[in-house]
């Protein structure tokens, strides 16, 4: 499928880009494992967003750095190894940035993959890539692929199930603030992104029924104590499994989701002149399987929580963290959310979508070890 593209201007992404490219804003997505001057020269002969293009760019530095990661193994130096192969998977990742939404983005996410493949090898706890079964509808598929790392030194250790949104993938959910605690790190991929076996729908919360079964069979790992940790729009399914799935999780976390104002007609409007760097919308579209834009937009409010008759359930505990000025979601949607259903837990932070700070973060880490360390007898 590929999705219809919105005109917003070249220059405009470039500069979007770049800003995060060199650190100017708080966001850095996607750039974290990248070098900025590299970012820099490739944008000066990039002339357009077209596909072939803009893959070829990226890929190039990709394939520079994966030449360097190889030359790094050959003398056995594991550290410049793993940072080459690092940046060769952001690369690719930029590459496909934000969706594999055409045939060129869809090659780069699979080199962006192999690249990363080679520099887990290095990371410490490893990472165990797994598949899990999963019984999907017809057209859809058969297997959840994860990331799964654990420390070493616990037995049984609770587990932190974290996915990321539109645009952000198993690759890159950091797993190293919550092993340092002990817990154990699952990175999925949300309905819609990365491998994921089903786009977003009205329903597409059932694949975590599948994880869940898969935890609760695993011997290793702590099915009573599972926490969520669903980023940007991911935090849209963090929230309703909170209320659907209580009695499996022992709490999660909303970082930067939407929940019910996201899903107006005249929020999206807005939210297209955001400082997400290409068309948001148009990547909603893919995400939740629609050809063109117009289609998620007349689509979009049955996504509502409130619509749904969700959010005046009972919910496991739930965190609420974002960003005063976020323009990609409505910081409204948080506070909908404390005024339904049972009570919530709310953090916000200066600045935009996900009110990214040196202390967000370390506030969830805290927050999801308190309530997984809980007992609840």
């Amino acid at each position: 499928m590929t999705v219809a593209r919105a005109a917003r201007p070249f220059s405009e992404v470039r500069r979007l880009m770049l800003d995060r490219a060199h650190g100017r804003v708080p966001n850095r997505n996607p750039f974290e494992f990248t070098d900025p001057l590299e970012v820099e020269r490739a944008f000066a002969s990039l002339r357009s967003l077209e596909h072939g293009e803009w893959t070829a760019v990226f890929g190039a530095l990709a394939s520079e750095r994966a030449e360097r990661a190889s030359r790094a193994e050959g003398r056995r130096d594991a550290n410049a190894a793993k940072a080459e192969w690092l940046a060769a998977y952001n690369y690719e990742r930029v590459a496909r940035y934000p969706a594999p939404s055409s045939p060129e983005k869809a090659a780069a996410y699979a080199r962006a993959r192999d690249h990363y493949a080679k520099a887990a090898r290095y990371f410490d706890p490893p990472l165990e890539s797994v598949r899990i079964p999963f019984r999907g509808r017809p057209g859809e598929g058969d297997t959840i692929v994860a990331h799964l790392r654990r420390p070493a030194v616990a037995e049984r250790p609770p587990v932190v199930v974290t996915w990321g949104g539109i645009d952000s993938y198993k690759e890159e959910r950091r797993a190293d603030p919550f092993v340092e605690r002990g817990h154990a790190v699952l990175a999925v991929d949300m309905p819609g992104a990365g491998e994921a076996p089903l786009r977003g729908s009205l329903d597409a919360e059932r694949m975590w029924d599948a994880i869940f079964d898969w935890l609760a069979d695993r011997g290793d790992l702590d099915p009573s104590r599972i926490g969520l940790l669903g980023g940007s729009t991911g935090g849209y399914w963090a929230t309703k499994l909170a209320h659907t799935h209580r009695q499996r999780i022992r709490a999660a976390v909303s970082h930067g989701g939407p929940a019910h104002h996201a899903f107006e007609s005249a929020w999206i409007e807005r939210s297209r002149a955001s400082d997400y760097p290409f068309d948001l919308v148009e990547s909603l579209a893919w995400t939740f399987g629609f050809a063109t834009a117009d289609e998620y937009v007349a689509f979009a409010p049955r996504l509502s929580l409130l619509e749904q008759g969700i959010l005046d359930r009972p919910c496991a505990p739930l965190l609420l963290v974002n960003g005063t000025e976020d323009t990609v979601f409505p910081p409204a949607d948080q506070e909908l959310l404390l005024r339904h259903g049972s009570p919530k837990s709310v953090r916000l932070f200066p600045g935009g979508h996900m009110g990214l700070t040196p202390q967000t973060i370390p506030t969830i880490v805290a927050w999801l070890g308190r309530e997984l360390a809980r007992d609840l007898r």
